[in-house]
């Protein structure tokens, strides 16, 4: 008993200072962890973006067509955020050219416009991974953060065919497709206009690809919370077969374009 009185006293300076170390420790801790996040408070007022992820939505005007899409975005560094998203959009062909035909005797429209030629709308579904690098930041809360974007994955493109109302020789009235009945689809005084928009979603096909992009986001949004920017860049897409769009004009596999958007949404 006397030995383990001893040993407890001998030893209780040492557990006294081991225990005075992890405070010290644990305080030193709490101090880096301080010091970390006034610095992100010091540069988040100097104009930086500090947030953990964000989520956006856009609308896009491009060079053969429109599309929006939606993006999440989880920071990695003060320069860099990783990014997912998903788009839906649209491809025009460069020939397209709706036209609308006067068919009563006072020469009034009564039927859709239509587009001469068109076989197939062309939209397309895209998913992608990338990351946005910021290049310039905001110089203070009123200023322009610049950032480039870069990234790709898959696109599929949802090739629905485009239908006419036609009337064939014996007065019958149709709705046709250009593999129906190419004849009578490219004859214009048959063709009464174009059918309703929802003609043709069961017979759409779908062809596989994948796509790359990139641009350059200008924010403009006064706080960090808010996500408010315009951002422009250029997109590639391929896929495994060819497009048909127009009737007797040539098939593409891959597609450039160029576009702008407008982004908004938030971060926290």
């Amino acid at each position: 008993m006397k030995k383990i009185l001893i040993m407890a006293l001998a030893l209780a300076p040492l557990l006294a200072l081991a225990q005075e170390k992890k405070l010290t420790d644990k305080q030193q801790k709490k101090a880096e962890k301080r010091e970390k996040v006034n610095q992100l408070i010091k540069q988040e007022e100097e104009g930086a973006l500090i947030f953990q992820k964000q989520g956006a939505f856009a609308i896009k005007l491009n060079t053969d067509g429109y599309g929006m899409f939606y993006e999440h975005g989880k920071y990695k560094t003060i320069t860099t955020t990783n990014l997912w998203w998903a788009e839906l959009g649209e491809h025009k062909h460069n020939k397209e050219v709706k036209v609308a035909k006067g068919n009563n005797s006072f020469g009034f429209i009564t039927s859709n416009p239509f587009v001469y030629g068109k076989v197939n709308n062309f939209y397309n579904f895209k998913l992608g991974i990338g990351q946005q690098k910021l290049i310039g930041g905001k110089g203070n809360k009123n200023g322009v953060a610049t950032s480039l974007i870069y990234g790709g994955g898959m696109s599929l493109a949802m090739l629905k065919p485009y239908y006419l109302e036609v009337e064939d020789g014996t007065g019958k009235v149709s709705d046709i497709k250009y593999s129906d009945n190419d004849t009578l689809f490219l004859d214009p005084a048959a063709i009464r206009g174009a059918s309703g928009f929802g003609k043709g979603f069961s017979d759409m096909k779908f062809v596989p690809g994948g796509y790359l992009r990139t641009s350059l986001r200008f924010d403009y949004g006064r706080y960090n919370e808010v996500l408010s920017a315009i951002e422009v860049g250029v997109n590639a897409e391929f896929y495994t077969k060819k497009i048909e769009q127009m009737a007797f004009n040539k098939q593409h596999q891959i597609f450039f374009n160029a576009y702008v958007a407008l982004v908004f949404g938030k971060r926290k």
